[in-house]
């Protein structure tokens, strides 16, 4: 007997029951590719990789101009910059092969260097454009507030594993030891007038509370005290509030405070979709200033678009995604603590510069993470990078499938060179 009219099935009725069959596949494929031991380990590598060379390459052509200008050679901050990296990949690798508890340990020494070298920048340091965060050895420049970013994840987090693990839950506990630690490395910070440095370690406290289960009423606390601090640091510096006004209404003095806040919308509205061509920025020619560290990004987005900047919040966006998985798989305290306040500070720190290219924020003063010119920042981030490489192996699986794999390029050359020791053969499956 044929099936009545309300029995037989609608056209289309099979597309609302669910996704369709080609979205199906695609969400299972990426479901699989999410559920692999070590999607979280080449997520890191893959997005540092990318970010940095695109930075290599950004550097190259936002600082030609001005150091032919300055030094006789197109490729004066660019080779400088390579250098940085060279050596900041070096520093990546070593993080990445060392264990979890090298990192517990290193805080504290780091923490004091920290201090010593920002309380040498107020009597040594170097003053550059009202803020005074530089210290000069010959031809290297130290900005130590950079590594003290590093130096508190670290601390912190260790600090409190270690109260979790002895019962010391209760967050007012908590705060005693980090609260004091966290604000002597701002005033610090402060007092070299860094306000975008302050933001980033106020970043990374916040999301070390945030990991122990802070209460809401305690972050609504210390965010009125932040702000508090921060009316008062612009209050006292008259350039700090000409530079509100200028984020208020740049083109109402675009000669004047507002001037590199107008260059930097005029390159990132000159890119279009696809941009201009690598090298082909008109900005980059005496108009907007920092064009190779703090606006790097309007470069960026007159020479690549609106494109290369999509990619760049994407890799960003990523990069932070495969911290915080390494967050949520690896069950440690201290690693679970030190992962979130990494992804705090490199990813809030992108979206500060970025903001502030775009208008949207304030100008700060503080570089774009991997992308801008600057070793005193490149050094530690690639640190804090290899060290979630590190937490990555210790992810469910992950350790077989890295030894399943057999030994990397740069294990191979160490071990030719004999550097590495002797290298383990392939594991049979």
């Amino acid at each position: 007997m044929s099936a009545s009219a309300e029995e037989r099935p609608r056209p289309g009725a099979a597309a609302a029951d669910g996704p369709p069959g080609w979205l199906r596949e695609q969400l299972n494929a990426l479901r699989e590719l999410l559920g692999k031991p070590l999607t979280t380990y080449y997520l890191i590598i893959g997005c540092s990789g990318l970010l940095l060379a695109l930075g290599l390459m950004m550097v190259l052509s936002a600082s030609s101009v001005e150091a032919l200008q300055k030094t006789g050679s197109p490729f004066y901050w660019f080779i400088k910059q390579s250098l940085s990296a060279a050596v900041g990949l070096a520093v990546m690798y070593v993080c990445s092969r060392l264990p979890h508890r090298f990192f517990r340990w290193a805080g504290y020494p780091l923490m004091a260097v920290s201090i010593i070298a920002l309380v040498m920048v107020l009597f040594i340091g170097e003053s550059e454009l009202g803020a005074q965060r530089w210290i000069y050895f010959g031809p290297f420049t130290i900005q130590p507030s950079e590594p003290a970013k590093l130096a508190l994840a670290l601390w912190g987090a260790d600090l409190l594993a270690r109260r979790a693990r002895q019962g010391k839950v209760e967050w007012r506990q908590m705060l005693i030891p980090l609260m004091p630690g966290t604000a002597v490395l701002a005033v610090m910070v402060m007092l070299g007038s860094d306000l975008g440095t302050t933001l980033v370690l106020f970043m990374i406290f916040l999301a070390l509370l945030w990991v122990v289960g802070a209460p809401v009423k305690l972050f609504g606390g210390i965010l009125a005290l932040a702000a508090l601090a921060a009316i008062i640091m612009i209050k006292v510096e008259p350039y700090r509030v000409a530079r509100i006004g200028a984020f208020l209404d740049p083109w109402s003095d675009a000669q004047g405070a507002g001037y590199q806040a107008v260059q930097g919308q005029i390159a990132m509205g000159s890119g279009g979709w696809f941009g201009l061509g690598l090298g082909s920025s008109r900005q980059k020619w005496n108009w907007l200033p920092h064009g190779e560290s703090d606006f790097i990004f309007a470069i960026l987005g007159e020479e690549l678009g609106l494109m290369g900047t999509l990619v760049v919040v994407v890799l960003f966006g990523l990069l932070g995604y495969a911290g915080l998985r390494v967050a949520v798989r690896v069950n440690d305290a201290f690693v679970r603590l030190v992962s979130t306040a990494v992804v705090a500070w490199i990813v809030g720190q992108a979206i500060v510069n970025m903001g502030a290219v775009m208008g949207v924020l304030p100008i700060t003063g503080i570089p774009l993470p991997m992308v801008s010119y600057g070793g005193s920042s490149l050094l530690p981030t690639l640190a804090a990078l290899g060290m979630l490489l590190s937490f990555a192996k210790r992810e469910p699986g992950a350790r077989e499938a890295l030894a399943a794999r057999g030994p990397g390029p740069v294990s191979r050359a160490l071990s030719w060179l004999g550097l590495g020791g002797r290298t383990r053969g392939r594991v049979r499956r």
